[in-house]
């Protein structure tokens, strides 16, 4: 069994065939900015989903779910503020949801992918740059690929507004969110 496909253009991609997101080799980050000045990252433990890839790549999607109350910031009483409904709510929305919509070729690796992401009951349009990492079949003979995505967006436009002006000017956390994932998948039989 093959693990990857090559295209015309001599790019590799992964082999045809459903995919699952291995969750405890994958990454799903966020990055914020705070007092305007430096950055805190999060990351929620908590991910699941799948990946199919089609004979013409650009008709390949993914589907992932992740638990809000997974979120991990390092430090307890921001995480439990995160949870809270100033941020992710997670009493009433248990999880954020991401569905492709669309997949467009860049250059060689990399990739545009398109999708409706849902956070808070709100589904809005989000993109993110891709880039295909590799394949491999590991030591227990599973096909797995590997792909690294970025994004960013605006969390206002889930509703996500709380804040606290600063004496000095600013905001005590950015609006922007920076999402930094890594994703490992397992080819399905």
């Amino acid at each position: 069994m093959t693990t990857t496909q090559t295209t015309q253009h001599g790019v590799d991609l992964p082999a045809v065939g459903n995919y699952e997101i291995d969750a405890s080799h994958s990454t799903v980050g966020v990055v914020a900015r705070h007092l305007m000045v430096s950055k805190v990252r999060g990351r929620f433990a908590d991910v699941a989903g799948t990946i199919t890839i089609a004979e013409d790549p650009t008709a390949s999607s993914t589907d992932v779910v992740v638990g809000a109350a997974s979120i991990d910031t390092r430090d307890a009483k921001r995480d439990e503020h995160l949870r809270s409904a100033d941020f992710l709510d997670v009493k009433r929305f248990p999880q954020l949801t991401f569905t492709s919509t669309g997949l467009a070729a860049l250059r060689g690796n990399r990739w545009q992918l398109t999708g409706d992401l849902t956070i808070k009951g709100i589904t809005r349009p989000v993109t993110f740059d891709v880039e295909f990492l590799g394949n491999l079949k590991d030591p227990w003979g599973n096909d797995r690929i590997a792909f690294e995505a970025k994004g960013e967006l605006n969390r206002e436009d889930w509703d996500i507004t709380w804040n606290v002006a600063l004496e000095t000017g600013g905001v005590l956390v950015g609006k922007k969110l920076a999402f930094e994932l890594e994703i490992q998948a397992v080819k399905q039989a």
